[in-house]
């Protein structure tokens, strides 16, 4: 009998360990309709980890779950924008210059964020971590029109990258896309693991 009460404990934490293994948490501020066929900039990520490269990482996922769901006319920021210094005193003026930019270009939306979090756990498990927020701006208005952030972790052998990637297709599969003739954009093709 006590074998049997041990077994079945053993069975319940293994059970809570796995549904504890991938946990996230997300919130999505829709805006209106955004157009998939105007032209697009994606700016500078901003990185506040301690992770080198953690921001270019985040741009080029987001570079890709844009592309996968129908933004075609989108332009990358030039080098000289980029910045990948935990201790940058001047990311306001970087973001700034940045905004500049976009508009120079003639572009209809920017797309920008931060990465908050970007590792691997301390401690027994080292479970990897991802944290970030996201936001598209209206660059005729200047206005934020969809703002999204969230967290995410993985499992024990699970890499950051792969925890990063379902990540950035869940905030910006929220965004609420349109072509221009009036059809909505294809969903991301990757597949949307929980």
């Amino acid at each position: 009998m006590k074998t049997m009460k041990l077994h079945h404990l053993l069975w319940l934490g293994l059970l809570a360990a796995l549904l504890s293994g991938c946990a996230g948490t997300s919130s999505i501020v829709g805006g209106p309709t955004l157009d998939s066929k105007a032209s697009w900039v994606l700016l500078p990520i901003v990185n506040n980890t301690e992770t080198p490269q953690a921001a270019l990482s985040a741009e080029a996922l987001v570079e890709h779950h844009l592309r996968a769901r129908g933004v075609q006319e989108l332009q990358r920021y030039p080098a000289t924008l980029a910045r990948d210094s935990l201790f940058e005193p001047a990311e306001r003026k970087q973001a700034d210059e940045a905004l500049q930019w976009a508009r120079a270009q003639g572009a209809r939306y920017a797309i920008t964020g931060s990465v908050e979090e970007w590792r691997y756990k301390v401690g027994l498990d080292g479970d990897p971590v991802v944290g970030l927020t996201l936001r598209v701006i209206d660059l005729g208005s200047g206005r934020v029109v969809w703002s999204a952030s969230g967290s995410r972790s993985g499992w024990l052998r699970e890499g950051v990258s792969s925890v990063a990637l379902k990540l950035v297709g869940q905030l910006v599969g929220g965004l609420k896309l349109v072509g221009s003739a009036g059809t909505a954009a294809p969903q991301d093709a990757v597949r949307r693991d929980s």
